[in-house]
């Protein structure tokens, strides 16, 4: 009989769009894909490089648990010289992307019944990774009108004597907003562990991104390479956690994961000492991107107070369209031949809305945003 916890996990619904998406261009539909949280961009060549050379030399072997310290040792530098923070390369763990960073904190810091506060819209498995551990996920509303940020009188009112830790995403997905430095001291100043999804810091456009490590030695930071460098199929991030959490964390390491693929580790060496230009073009583009839509849903009759300010995401109201964000995506898919995320993906805040990524070219974004205003002509009522 299949497991409970199997049976009861939702599912990402985003990759629901994106496999209806395919079956479509099997039968010949040309999509444009506006749903996936993926760079469309090539990994930076240097990266690549370093890669060749690592498997070349034979870097195909187990790591240390904790990844290779040269790695830890630079990761630690690039947080000294970006948010002037002190870190240990002791403190730092290697993991196969951020999702096994998400299982040891969750494993680490909570017993059956165990509270995580985060924001309602939020990144679609933060819950589902709570829940799988034995936690109770206790959402805070995040308003459109508050350009979707935490209500710190609010999380105040959610904390339990079993609340463990509070999720920070900032940039969020799926609405690319930012958490102000002074939210973020006034979470940190409540004593709760902070959890900092750092994962689209360096894709910030205008403003300036804040680690939860500058206000607090208290936290849980998550990160990686996926994002910024254009690595998602790589599959390496890491975690900086409060030193008595090392060693729990690095043994669920041992037993689950053992390490982080070996020659990844050592092509992210590249990126952090390298390939900061390439991310700089990057971010050039995903800006011109993000400028061109944000007037462009605005003629199409969209209500965006502010543009997003980081990732690579719209997080757009749609409910005079429909207050069924689930049966619209694919409504528009089938018709239009246009994927975009549901909004419900991100929790019950986020019904009325569709993310749409513009981790797509800008010529595909151009055609997407067309197809769009045929459908709002057609079908907007």
């Amino acid at each position: 009989m299949i497991a409970k916890r199997a049976q009861e996990m939702p599912p990402f619904l985003v990759m629901d769009v994106l496999e209806r998406a395919q079956i479509l261009e099997k039968q010949g539909e040309n999509i444009i894909h506006l749903e996936v949280g993926e760079p469309d961009f090539a990994t930076p060549s240097c990266i690549k490089e370093a890669a060749k050379k690592a498997l070349k030399a034979g870097k195909t072997h187990y790591t240390h648990s904790l990844g290779i310290f040269e790695l830890r040792e630079t990761i630690a530098e690039h947080y000294q010289q970006k948010y002037g923070v002190a870190i240990s390369p002791e403190n730092i763990i290697i993991t196969a992307g951020t999702s096994p960073a998400m299982f040891l904190i969750f494993s680490s810091l909570l017993e059956p019944g165990d509270e995580i506060i985060l924001p309602n819209p939020h990144y679609a498995c933060y819950p589902n990774f709570i829940r799988f551990l034995g936690g109770k996920p206790i959402f805070i509303p995040v308003r459109e009108e508050n350009n979707f940020i935490y209500d710190v009188d609010q999380i105040k009112k959610a904390i339990s004597p079993r609340t463990k830790g509070i999720i920070v995403n900032s940039p969020a997905n799926p609405t690319g907003m930012l958490t102000p430095g002074e939210i973020m001291q006034a979470i940190a100043e409540l004593g709760i562990s902070i959890i900092s999804d750092e994962i689209y810091h360096q894709l910030v456009y205008e403003e300036v991104e804040h680690s939860a490590l500058e206000f607090t030695d208290n936290a849980f930071v998550l990160n990686g390479f996926s994002k910024a460098y254009a690595m998602t199929g790589w599959r390496l991030g890491y975690l900086i956690v409060p030193s008595s959490f090392v060693r729990p964390m690095q043994k669920i390491q041992q037993n689950f994961f053992i390490c982080a693929p070996s020659f990844a580790q050592y092509a992210a060496l590249a990126a952090l000492k390298k390939a900061q230009p390439e991310v700089l073009k990057m971010r050039q583009i995903y800006n011109q991107r993000r400028l061109y839509l944000y007037k462009a849903l605005k003629e199409l009759g969209f209500s965006l107070k502010t543009p997003p300010q980081g990732a690579f995401y719209f997080f757009i109201n749609v409910k005079h369209l429909s207050q069924d964000s689930y049966t619209l995506a694919f409504d528009i898919l089938e018709k239009i031949k246009v994927a975009v995320t549901p909004g419900i993906d991100f929790g019950s805040e986020g019904e009325g809305f569709l993310r749409i990524s513009y981790a797509n070219s800008l010529k595909n974004i151009k055609e997407g945003l067309n197809r769009l205003k045929n459908y709002v002509n057609q079908y907007g009522g």
